[in-house]
């Protein structure tokens, strides 16, 4: 237990503790309606188990202090091997604090007599051990589509579904929450009681209504659920442990695709083409780092895009036409650690004399070439389309200042707080970032989004005085501007980054070379 460890920890459950005393006061809130409680707690257990399958996905794949690799030489069947990882899955914060939030069934039964309470105490920790395996399948079950070829369009759609989930998040604290406390939610709440996780509040009502062969019908009905769950994931388990987890994928013709783009004339037929068509051909290849672009690209347009979906139609549209700008600033963050993800590789540009100012402007090049040609479409597109040409200067004058600068930044976020990933070739989970950045790092991290965004001030500069004072000549002259400005940013942060790999390389490679 390290100190950003036991920090987040911390943190972490004291704010999750705060969710569970919530939860579980729901159990005792005098509803008008009778069966606004029932509706109630069986869709605050349908947040909890949504939560424990999309939280831990979007923070890293949650840790794996045990592996079941770490298993396979012994004589394990798969339901032992995965009754053992769930039993040590439970020796965790989130799992004490999601007993706590489960507890308040035990609670909610207590109104109603000792049967009842015993009951909700039951679906209390059969509630946990649901959470903890649709978690725990779902994870193994995407870690082995999402890391082939043919899964990368369903982890598009996946991605795209966590992060418009918002607009649900808030159609759902807005209109149906209080609607079902004034029990007119019926549709909403028939759903909510449906789900494995609603069946304890319902459970608990009908024991107190008398009706206890529905009541022990569900608990006998959950624990068969748990059951099938458990031998699902043994099977996964099995499959992991006995299937190689590389996810490099072969290719039919040897050039590959930057050799046919810089037969096209993009790449340069020099060291920083060579590396740029490296760096896109491992963007398109690498599980992981496809996870990071779509996730930096839903990124942006959820936090344009989302408000606008929902709310009533109001002033959020107007931050519709500089999509472009939050998917640059989005991409340059999230993808400021490549060298931790090529690992131990660094050593191959160690051994080539004068190699650095290549590797680095090459990961620029590429990176460029990746968020470049979309993030141009959006800013031509989207204007257009939100009937705000009002905005063309200003996009048109950021974006580029962000693409020259986010390229920057990436190659210095990489060198000044990387961090080491687990090597896909010994992990077959694919979300799995047990390395990830601790409380400084994070907080260095923050600063350099802070820097992305300031970078953008000439161009705010010249393009705010020109629409208050109606000026065109400033209006447009941002544009240049932002096109010089950029190019001088990807020069200068590039020449950073080439002088701190150039004096501490070795460092640098013993951080990322070090399995988390």
């Amino acid at each position: 237990m390290r100190g950003p460890q036991l920090a987040g920890m911390l943190v972490g459950g004291f704010f999750g503790l705060l969710a569970a005393a919530v939860t579980m006061l729901l159990g005792v809130v005098p509803f008008e309606h009778a069966r606004s409680s029932v509706d109630v707690l069986a869709a605050v257990y349908a947040v909890w188990l949504v939560g424990w399958v999309l939280a831990p996905v979007l923070a890293g794949g949650g840790s794996e202090t045990l592996k079941p690799e770490h298993f396979t030489l012994l004589p394990l069947g798969r339901v032992r091997l995965a009754t053992g990882l769930l039993t040590a899955s439970f020796v965790a914060v989130t799992s004490l604090v999601t007993l706590v939030a489960f507890g308040g069934l035990a609670v909610y039964g207590a109104r109603y007599g000792d049967g009842p309470a015993v009951l909700g105490a039951a679906f209390a920790v059969l509630g946990l051990a649901l959470v903890v395996l649709v978690y725990r399948v779902v994870l193994a079950a995407l870690s082995g589509l999402l890391g082939s070829r043919k899964g990368k369009e369903f982890g598009m759609v996946l991605m795209a579904l966590v992060g418009f989930a918002s607009v649900g998040v808030n159609y759902a604290v807005n209109a149906v929450g209080p609607a079902l406390v004034r029990g007119e939610a019926s549709g909403f709440a028939t759903v909510m009681r449906v789900l494995p996780s609603g069946w304890g509040p319902v459970a608990v009502r009908a024991a107190a209504d008398g009706a206890w062969l529905r009541a022990v019908s569900l608990l006998v009905a959950l624990v068969v659920l748990v059951a099938v769950l458990l031998v699902l994931w043994g099977v996964l388990l099995y499959r992991r442990s006995t299937v190689g987890g590389f996810r490099g994928a072969a290719r039919s013709r040897s050039a590959g695709d930057a050799g046919e783009a810089r037969r096209g004339g993009v790449l340069p037929a020099n060291a920083v083409g060579a590396v740029a068509g490296k760096e896109l051909r491992t963007w398109w290849r690498d599980a992981r780092r496809r996870m990071v672009l779509l996730t930096a690209l839903v990124l942006g347009v959820v936090i344009v895009v989302a408000p606008s979906l929902s709310s009533d139609g109001g002033g959020s549209v107007g931050s519709l036409p500089f999509l472009a700008v939050l998917v640059v600033w989005a991409c340059g963050m999230q993808a400021g650690n490549l060298y931790g993800f090529d690992g131990s590789a660094l050593w191959h540009t160690m051994t080539v004399p004068g190699a650095y100012r290549a590797d680095v402007r090459g990961r620029q090049l590429a990176w460029v070439l990746l968020v470049g040609p979309a993030s141009l479409l959006l800013a031509v597109v989207m204007p257009a389309v939100t009937g705000a040409s009002y905005a063309y200067p200003w996009v048109l004058g950021l974006v580029p200042t962000l693409l020259g600068a986010g390229s920057g930044m990436v190659v210095l976020q990489s060198v000044y707080v990387p961090y080491p990933l687990p090597d896909p070739r010994r992990n077959a989970n694919l979300f799995a970032q047990n390395g990830r950045p601790g409380a400084t790092r994070a907080v260095l991290i923050l600063g350099f989004a802070v820097l992305l965004a300031v970078t953008a001030l000439p161009v705010v500069a010249l393009a705010l005085p020109g629409t208050l004072f109606g000026s065109a000549f400033l209006l447009w002259g941002a544009v240049p501007v932002g096109v010089a400005v950029g190019a001088l940013l990807a020069w200068w942060l590039g020449r950073l980054a080439t002088e701190r790999l150039t004096r501490y390389a070795p460092e640098l490679f013993d951080t990322v070379s070090k399995e988390p």
